[in-house]
């Protein structure tokens, strides 16, 4: 399985390396790779930084024969269930990450202890829309422990699960 690494406008958060979380880009960037159609999908998220799939790698990874893995928010899932519509021969698998309840989604945002109050409260209202959208998603997985949903969401891309 290789999950495709998005690219986004906002800064590196402590320990994030450019490529390897995300791929970090000017606002000037971004536009030219929107402008270009170099993005499968791109959204401005929690009202403030954009943020999108880059489409070579996704697609040359596709034509190799390789599961891709999209990390992507509601508006990205949505873009996407549009374009595969209109690709023939691709299929695709919607799964919708939920959280085992919304005030531990909010303890876990708290503890991470890298926004201020005022990007947590736009995070949460984000999330609240998000959670009310799972139902246009065909798989349902709750995070409530990272390896176990790990080897849920692997089983339903129908990849091996990992030897721990």
């Amino acid at each position: 399985m290789w999950l495709s690494v998005s690219a986004t406008t906002r800064s590196p958060r402590p320990g994030e390396v450019d490529g390897l979380h995300y791929r970090f880009v000017s606002h000037e960037e971004f536009d030219r790779l929107v402008a270009a159609g170099e993005m499968l999908e791109w959204a401005v998220v929690h009202g403030q930084n954009r943020y999108g799939t880059p489409r070579g790698p996704v697609e040359d990874k596709i034509r190799a024969g390789v599961p891709v893995l999209l990390e992507i928010d509601l508006q990205g899932a949505r873009q996407v269930r549009e374009a595969v519509q209109t690709m023939d021969g691709l299929d695709a698998c919607f799964v919708f990450l939920a959280p085992p309840s919304f005030a531990e989604l909010e303890r876990r945002l708290v503890g991470r202890g890298t926004e201020s109050a005022e990007e947590r409260e736009r995070r949460l209202a984000t999330a609240r829309v998000e959670l009310a959208a799972e139902s246009e998603f065909d798989v349902t997985i709750v995070n409530d422990e990272v390896h176990r949903a790990t080897d849920e969401l692997m089983s339903v891309m129908g990849v091996p699960a990992l030897t721990r």
